[in-house]
Order: C-alpha cells, then sequence, then structure tokens
C-alpha cells in the first residue's frame, strides 16, 4: 500500500473541521446521543453498545429502536444485566425488530451482555486481547469471539445473529465497533465522546468506516481502494495518522461532518 501524501492545506482543513464538529450540539440527532442519557459507567457501556449495534439505516429510525431497546431494559441498562432471569430477558427482546435485527438477535444479545459481564466485570475487559496486544483489530476480533462463546454457554449458537457484531478476521469495515470503541477510548475534554476505558489507547483506534466517511476520503485524496472493507479502513486511518498519529479518529468528526452535514 503506498503511503498517501497529505499537504499542509488538506491537514489545517480536516483539523479544523474536526474542531468544528466535535460539539454536543451536533449530536441531539446521533446514536451516542443514547448513552449520553446516563451517567454511570456500566449504564454508558450497555446504552453505547446497543446504539452502536442498531446504528445503520435512517438516523431517526436509529434513535426510536435504540431508546426502545433501551427502555425495554427498564430505562435502567445495567441494573438490568445484574437482575434480569432468561424470563426478564425474553420478555424484553419479545417484538423487537430493528431491520434485520430481530428478537431472538436481541435476546442473545441480553443474554452474551450478561454473560460477559459475569466473566470480565465490564465490556473494557471483554475488548482486551489475552496476548496484551491493543490494536482495534486484535481487540475487536477478541470480543466477536468472546461474545459469541458467551452466547453459546446460554444455549445460544450464533447463526445469522453472527452478522450484527463484526469481525475484521473476515474483512468487515467492522464500523459500528470502531464508532463504539471511538465512544468509549476517546478523552471526554469536548463533552462528545466519554473516555471511559483506557487500557486501549486513542492511537489504537481505527476509523469507523461508512458511505460519507469513505466517500469524503476518496474525494479528498486520503482513500484510494473502492471496497469499504478492513484494508480501505486501514488505509484511511493510515492517512489521518499523519495528520494526528495520538488521535486520529478525531478526524472522523471532519470527515463525517463534511459528507453528511456539508454535502461537501
Amino acid at each position: 500500500m503506498a503511503k498517501i501524501q497529505v499537504t499542509d492545506d488538506l491537514r489545517s482543513f480536516l483539523l479544523e473541521k474536526a474542531e468544528a464538529y466535535e460539539r454536543l450540539d451536533f449530536i441531539q440527532d446521533d446514536p451516542i446521543a443514547i448513552p449520553h442519557r446516563f451517567s454511570q459507567r456500566t449504564d454508558i457501556e450497555v446504552a453505547g453498545f446497543i446504539a452502536a449495534t442498531l446504528a445503520w439505516g435512517q438516523r431517526k429510525t436509529i434513535m426510536q429502536n435504540a431508546s426502545a431497546f433501551v427502555e425495554r431494559m427498564d430505562h435502567a441498562p445495567a441494573d438490568f444485566l445484574r437482575h434480569a432471569n432468561s424470563d426478564d430477558m425474553a420478555a424484553a427482546a419479545e417484538g423487537f425488530v430493528h431491520r434485520t435485527f430481530q428478537p431472538r438477535d436481541a435476546e442473545l444479545f441480553l443474554h452474551a451482555l450478561q454473560e460477559l459481564y459475569l466473566e470480565h466485570g465490564g465490556l473494557e475487559a471483554a475488548f482486551l486481547p489475552a496476548t496484551g496486544e491493543r490494536s482495534a483489530y486484535a481487540c475487536i476480533a477478541s470480543f466477536h469471539e468472546r461474545f459469541f462463546a458467551a452466547a453459546e454457554k446460554r444455549g445460544f449458537e450464533a447463526g445469522r445473529t453472527r452478522k450484527h457484531v463484526a469481525t475484521p478476521v473476515r474483512g468487515s469495515a467492522a464500523k459500528r465497533l470502531n464508532m463504539y470503541l471511538r465512544w468509549m477510548v476517546r478523552p471526554a475534554t469536548r463533552g462528545v465522546d466519554f473516555g471511559l476505558w483506557h487500557a486501549i489507547k486513542p492511537r489504537d483506534l481505527m476509523m469507523p468506516l461508512d458511505v460519507h466517511t469513505g466517500n469524503m476520503g476518496r474525494k479528498l485524496g486520503l482513500l484510494n481502494r473502492k471496497q469499504n472493507d478492513w484494508r480501505a479502513v486501514d488505509e484511511l486511518t493510515s492517512a489521518l495518522r499523519t495528520i494526528d498519529a495520538e488521535d486520529p479518529v478525531r478526524l472522523d468528526f471532519a470527515l463525517f461532518g463534511l459528507g453528511a452535514i456539508e454535502k461537501f
């Protein structure tokens, strides 16, 4: 992969846009607004994971359905996972649909999340590979395996639900999990991301690649690859690291804002 050269003008432009769009007033209709309804770490982790999982399709529908899922957990996701039994989880999942995410997927998710908290004490630890590696690739791949192992322990085979928890091992861009990691890891200094997790560093994050960030990356000469897959994530993030090596994914705000809001 040839190294992409970033001009000083482009660097300044993107940093300015990142500064402009990393603001609380731009997230009221964004899925990250769902975990922002909570103040406790576990509530934020769980609500954030649900919101990120459902973050595809129309933003209005995403917000409605993510809110509905959290309401099914009595709007207290941490407490729900601590105390819910199988009947409670079946009742919470019954009838829930978001596009191809069906009640069986919702029930598997609740069981897997509860089991992960019992085994690891939190979602951060569930992402950390036993090898000590902290790259986003390794963390997401490790989480994928643990999530479905936790579900299987409860009697739920992965089946068609596997597509709702991506893994870069299969070449997926893993957009929603990269976005979730951004939310949890990047510092909360500007009030948007949460900065709850510290074992993974902002420099280790990878770009949440979607149609907006991918198209803007190509338009600005930061991405040559045509497919939105993990190789494209790697290429785009590598280019962004030449702008900010310690926090490349803050440029997500610039690319998304330019593409989705400004229609640049």
